[in-house]
């Protein structure tokens, strides 16, 4: 899937371009570190620290907007091998049952119904970005820039983690019951018969099992991308992102 295509803006990706028209990771963190960015009030041809963090935040915000987008949509985690969330592997036996019972609908209906309750949630996730990215200080801009091709999305990660699982958690559990996971568990289990008794207890707990693979998702994404753009020269078009990386 080609995410985040349009992300013109994406900062990460002009970074690491070496021509007159980009400008390069070594200069950006010059200019975070003071060495060309002057004070706050800044001057002709000069970036301000407040601009340098606008023209990450303006970038990021983009991106996980886009991000959301693509999940949230019908078919986002089902459509995506690289997110769609499979059975619980303490269900594979029964999976494996089924198919042999020549069941293959049923397995099909209950996993599809899982990625669709997780489609319904991640759109939670869009304000919880954006008000991580509001909250992004210098020393944050810094971390990101400085750091890993995941640094973003592990500052994500540690922010937005536990207010992201307090905010799909309740979605999913409604979500479960009307796309039908609920009604395609019992099915499958009644199926199983007997053999259900070899369950374990975390077998059941569905949506949390679904939170957590809508969230592991998310940041997959998320991280994915994050490198792609670090790797790609992209264009520039707001005027910010034109000044904060435009050629100096």
């Amino acid at each position: 899937m080609n995410r985040w295509h349009f992300i013109p803006a994406g900062l990460f990706a002009v970074l690491l371009a070496s021509s007159p028209l980009h400008a390069g990771l070594p200069d950006l963190l010059d200019v975070l570190k003071g060495g060309t960015a002057g004070d706050d009030t800044g001057a002709a041809g000069t970036l301000t620290n407040d601009e340098m963090v606008a023209g990450l935040k303006e970038a990021l915000g983009q991106g996980t907007r886009f991000a959301v987008d693509q999940l949230g949509r019908d078919g986002g985690f089902l459509d995506d091998p690289s997110v769609r969330i499979p059975m619980p592997k303490s269900l594979a036996w029964v999976e494996k049952s089924l198919r042999m019972l020549h069941q293959d609908k049923l397995a099909d209906e209950f996993v599809a119904s899982m990625n669709h309750a997780a489609e319904r949630a991640v759109p939670e996730a869009a304000s919880i970005f954006s008000d991580a990215i509001g909250q992004m200080s210098l020393e944050d801009a810094r971390g990101i820039l400085s750091g890993p091709d995941d640094a973003a999305t592990e500052y994500f990660r540690r922010t937005t983690s536990t207010a992201l699982t307090a905010r799909m958690r309740p979605i999913i559990e409604q979500a479960t019951a009307s796309t039908g996971v609920t009604a395609s568990y019992k099915k499958m289990m009644s199926k199983a018969g007997g053999l259900t008794g070899l369950l374990s207890p975390d077998a059941t707990d569905l949506d949390g099992y679904v939170t957590e693979q809508t969230l592991d998702g998310l940041f997959l994404m998320v991280a994915e991308e994050e490198k792609r753009i670090r790797e790609n020269p992209l264009a520039r078009t707001s005027e910010l992102l034109k000044k904060v990386f435009g050629n100096r």
